[in-house]
């Protein structure tokens, strides 16, 4: 049998109790306190057993031997699953979803997302869209600029945009690139990426699909990455300065290192992919995460795994201290995912 299910009912309302209260105060909790806010007549000195014998199993800890209790890690693993997410208000719900229909590329929406969930939460908010490997071209478009540069915007059929500059050996006039733009938007619009750049080289291998002049400028934008898609994800994250006021118990170099970490884009990447692991549609919550980093010991994260209404997948998460207002955090994900899933292009 598990610990939590030995936990007889009293106790588990005391450590509920326990842990609500030093959500809300930071405080060590003393017995008096739980006592005041039962409703039936259970006294403090009972509520005192029960809390010690809750320290002797690993879910509260005193800090001093006057003080009263706080709340272990194992104690918020326990209490957080027996949570459900909080709601967010149908207006809110509704503006939410129309201010990501009124953003245009799967970019915009992922760092909106992330500043909304900071917003809600007063935590830190990360969106990560995770581009798939078989994405199929939308169109390309062209663009001269000074000393022979060229700035190249790939869009895919998933609504992401990459734009690239790259610059040519020889000049390249804005009829040219034209001509070159509209020969690939015509033949590979729908082609998965990597079938479209093997079936253009073997027609500039074989072929003479358009006039030498611009065939030769197509080969130099090809050889500098034309149809090339950088599939990496797309990660925004806002309100790690929330961090900044929070009792971590970090010294000031933990705490450099701390947001240094999250300024990683491949360490947030690491997080997301080893806290959020479940299909998508399933809301995660995991306290204390030192797996990912010691200074993120006293943590939790809340996310969910989604699927956009491009249909590309995107993990979404709000990253805070394990004394957060789990309900409040957990509403705030459930509703920015259904918000990045009704959203429509």
């Amino acid at each position: 049998m598990s610990n939590d299910a030995q936990l007889q009912s009293r106790r588990q309302e005391v450590l509920r109790a326990v842990v609500r209260e030093y959500i809300e105060t930071g405080a060590p909790v003393g017995s008096r306190v739980v006592s005041k806010g039962r409703r039936d007549a259970l006294s403090a000195a009972t509520i005192r057993n029960v809390m010690a014998d809750l320290c002797d199993e690993g879910y509260l800890e005193q800090p001093h031997t006057s003080a009263g209790r706080v709340p272990t890690e194992k104690a918020f693993q326990f209490y957080v699953r027996s949570l459900t997410a909080g709601r967010v208000a149908a207006h809110e719900a509704e503006s939410m979803r129309r201010e990501l229909s009124d953003l245009h590329t799967v970019e915009a929406r992922v760092e909106r997302s992330s500043h909304i969930l900071m917003e809600l939460t007063r935590n830190v908010g990360i969106a990560a869209a995770i581009p798939e490997l078989a994405q199929e071209l939308d169109q390309i478009e062209l663009v001269p600029l000074a000393d022979r540069r060229v700035l190249m915007i790939l869009a895919t059929r998933d609504h992401m945009v990459r734009n690239r500059v790259v610059a040519l050996d020889e000049p390249a006039t804005a009829e040219e690139l034209a001509n070159i733009r509209n020969y690939v938007n015509r033949n590979f619009s729908g082609w998965r990426l990597g079938d479209a750049r093997r079936e253009l080289l073997r027609r500039m291998l074989e072929e003479s699909a358009l006039y030498d002049a611009v065939m030769r400028k197509l080969q130099l934008l090809y050889q500098k990455g034309l149809l090339d898609a950088d599939t990496s994800p797309e990660v925004h994250m806002e309100g790690a300065s929330n961090l900044l006021g929070l009792d971590l118990h970090l010294t000031r170099e933990k705490m450099r290192e701390l947001l240094r970490a999250l300024e990683e884009k491949k360490r947030l990447i690491d997080l997301l992919d080893r806290f959020l692991e479940q299909p998508a549609g399933e809301l995660e919550v995991h306290v204390g995460l030192r797996e990912a980093h010691p200074a993120m010991k006293d943590l939790a994260i809340i996310g969910m795994t989604v699927r956009m209404a491009s249909g590309l997948p995107a993990k979404v998460a709000v990253l805070g201290p394990m004394r957060m207002h789990y309900e409040r955090a957990m509403g705030a994900v459930l509703q920015t995912c259904r918000a990045l899933e009704s959203a429509r292009f």
